[in-house]
Order: C-alpha cells, then sequence, then structure tokens
C-alpha cells in the first residue's frame, strides 16, 4: 500500500489506516447498464485512478455490479500499471447478479453463499490481485437467502485469506446485529451527505461502539452538492443516466439546490471547492472513517481531494443546516 501524507484513520478493527477520502469506481464503469452514468473513457478513467494515487489517495471503492465487471477490469488494468508499493488497496462488493444479455435489467440482490463464492473468484480475476483488502456484501439478499448465510459465506472467505475484510453496504441496523452474531462485521458502506443523513441516526453510533469501520457514499449528493448542476443541466443528462430519473433530481431539486448553495457559503469561506465542502460534511461525525467519493477525469479529483484535511466548524454546521454532528 502507497505511504501517503494525507490524513487517515483506522478502518474498524481491520488494521488497514485509509484516508479520509478515497477514489469511487461507479462512474467509470461506463454506460450501457441499469445504473449507468453515462459513456466514460477507459484512458481517463485509468488516469485518474493514477492522479488519485498520486495525489496521495490510498484507497479504491469498486463493485462486480458497476459496469457488469467493467470498472474492475478498468481498476484492475490501473494497477497494473503502478508499482506494486505504490497500489492502493481495493475494496468491491458481490451480491448482484446480472444477466448479460439483458443489461438494462436491474441485477438481481442474490445471498446463495455459492454465488458469493463466484462471485468473488470473479472479483479477483477482474482486478488482478491476490487478495481483496475490503469485500462487501452490496445489498441484502431478497432470493431468500437468510443474512445468516450469506454473511457465513463472507466470514469464510475471510478466513480463507482471499479477502482481508469484510462489510456490508445499505444494510440496517438490525441486519448488522444479526450479521455481527455470525462473526464480525469489519465495515459497513451507508449512503450519508446532507441530503441523505439518516445514517447519523442509529448506523453511525452503532458502528462506533461496535469497532466498525463506516465508509460513506455519494457525499456529494452524487454531484448536486458540487455546484456543478443546476436544471438545465438536469434535463441535459444523457438517457442512460440513471440520475434522470432520481427524485433527488426532480422531485427534490431545488430543495437540493439550495442546500448546495449553503454549502458553497461555507467552501469560499474556508477557501476550498463547493465539493471538497460537501465531503467534509460527512467527515465530521463521530463514526465516519471516510468517504468514497467518484470521478472520472483527473480534474475532477482536484475539486474535492481537499476534503481530506478538512474540519467543518459548529458554526459552518449551523450555516449548512440539518443534522449537526454530537458537540459542534
Amino acid at each position: 500500500m502507497t505511504d501517503t501524507t494525507l490524513e487517515t484513520a483506522q478502518l474498524g478493527r481491520t488494521g488497514m489506516a485509509i484516508t479520509r477520502v478515497g477514489f469511487g469506481a461507479w462512474a467509470i464503469g461506463g454506460g450501457d447498464w441499469a445504473f449507468a452514468w453515462g459513456p466514460q473513457d477507459d484512458d481517463a478513467s485509468v488516469q485518474a485512478i493514477h492522479h488519485a494515487v498520486d495525489a496521495g489517495i490510498n484507497w479504491i471503492d469498486t463493485a462486480a455490479v458497476y459496469g457488469l465487471g467493467h470498472s474492475e477490469e478498468v481498476v484492475g488494468r490501473a494497477l497494473r500499471d503502478l508499482p506494486e508499493g505504490d497500489r492502493p488497496l481495493v475494496f468491491t462488493k458481490g451480491g448482484l447478479v446480472w444477466d448479460e444479455s439483458s443489461r438494462r435489467e436491474q441485477p438481481r440482490r442474490v445471498g446463495d453463499p455459492a454465488s458469493i463464492r463466484r462471485e468473488a473468484e470473479a472479483s479477483l480475476k477482474r482486478l488482478g490481485v491476490e487478495t481483496i483488502d475490503l469485500y462487501q456484501m452490496h445489498w441484502p439478499a431478497d432470493d431468500g437467502t437468510p443474512i445468516e448465510d450469506y454473511w457465513g459465506a463472507f466470514v469464510a472467505l475471510r478466513e480463507s485469506g482471499k479477502v482481508r475484510a469484510i462489510g456490508l453496504s445499505n444494510h440496517s441496523v438490525a441486519e448488522l446485529e444479526r450479521a455481527e452474531a455470525v462473526g464480525h462485521v469489519d465495515a459497513l458502506q451507508p449512503p450519508f451527505s446532507a441530503i441523505h443523513p439518516e445514517a447519523a441516526d442509529e448506523l453511525l453510533p452503532w458502528c462506533a461502539a461496535n469497532g466498525t469501520g463506516v465508509i460513506v457514499y455519494s457525499p456529494m449528493g452524487s454531484g448536486l452538492l458540487t455546484g456543478a448542476f443546476d436544471a438545465d443541466r438536469v434535463a441535459s443528462l444523457p438517457d442512460d443516466d440513471w440520475r434522470r430519473n432520481s427524485p433527488d433530481f426532480t422531485t427534490d431539486l431545488e430543495q437540493n439546490l439550495g442546500l448546495g448553495r449553503r454549502i458553497g457559503e461555507v467552501a469560499d469561506a474556508h477557501g476550498v471547492p463547493q465539493a471538497a465542502a460537501a465531503v467534509a460534511w460527512t467527515l465530521g461525525f463521530e463514526g465516519v472513517t471516510g468517504a468514497i467519493v467518484g470521478a472520472r477525469r483527473p480534474d475532477q479529483i482536484d475539486g474535492w481531494i481537499s476534503a481530506a484535511g478538512l474540519h467543518l466548524t459548529a458554526e459552518d454546521y449551523a450555516r449548512i443546516g440539518g443534522r449537526t454532528p454530537l458537540g459542534r
């Protein structure tokens, strides 16, 4: 793992010290699938990953389903171009199974232990690594598999050495409790932003109390909090960009843009890009280890990398409104 001058935090009990921001590889999966962000140039994606590593970021978060395997392949390509000592930690996710002949259909949420094992092997191959640093269940299964069964498969993968740590994404406190009874949950990945702050109510306190690291996703509200969006920009999104049909970008758009403007005022006060202030908002909450921030081009990273060392004040949180970290 590459050394870094950026601020780091311990990811639960895993022994991994990760930078407060990590590279999110959802968008680089490209277009033509159910939750795409539109077309993407793979060369630009590789350059973005290399730029992130050069800037000190020491982890990448991807998933098998992003681009239906393509994001992992692009991450693997980027890793091959880096000296072994400079390679970042690699986090990925399984539990979503797709039909290659129907790419636009939503993937199935599968918890069958045999499927989990197959998916882990496929991810190892696409990434070109011997060990996945953090392997996560993307969503609760809806194929009838109890959480105890699919989490048991994750525990077995950790014990086998194929994965270093295991986590859950998009799971509730009740589900975390059930999984913890089977084996320790190393990490949780919930959505968390000034637009969607609900994780602060129960999930973050549970993780802090149980030694579970937290890496939050969509801290910039999928772009809405960066200052780069208005109604015209939303209307111009590609047809295969999932955001065109999201309430955040339709019925709630004006409210969310207003929130973004207040974050922009805080950013101006600190002399940082608005995207950095949006990400830093999440990092001030107890229990949050790091934030996953997406990028498709190197220049996008420069817009939020300063969040890694930005600490918002109580006055900043009050100005933005909504949830406030305890003690702020």
